[in-house]
């Protein structure tokens, strides 16, 4: 298992925590982008970006349809709507 790697912050006004530039690059994070906390039961608090999350959790459900691609399908529903919409 990697080491853990501390950062330092310190809480401001309206307990806000500025987040040092050296995380922010490691984790690819630039002003405006949405971040995920969680706290574990020891009190422990956890940083992850919303961006790490949809890639995780990226191909979660495929083994629900092997075989196919539920946003192809999904894509060319859309389409055979427009198209009712526009004909009709």
């Amino acid at each position: 298992m990697a080491p853990i790697e501390w950062f330092k912050a310190t809480l401001g006004e309206r307990g806000r925590i500025v987040l040092p530039a050296r995380l922010r690059k490691r984790l690819g994070l630039h002003q405006g982008d949405l971040v995920l906390l969680s706290l574990d039961a020891n009190g422990d608090v956890r940083l992850v970006s919303a961006r790490e999350v949809a890639r995780r959790s990226s191909g979660l459900y495929a083994h629900l349809a092997p075989g196919r691609s539920l946003v192809d399908e999904l894509i060319a529903e859309r389409h055979a709507e427009a198209e009712r919409d526009n004909a009709g």
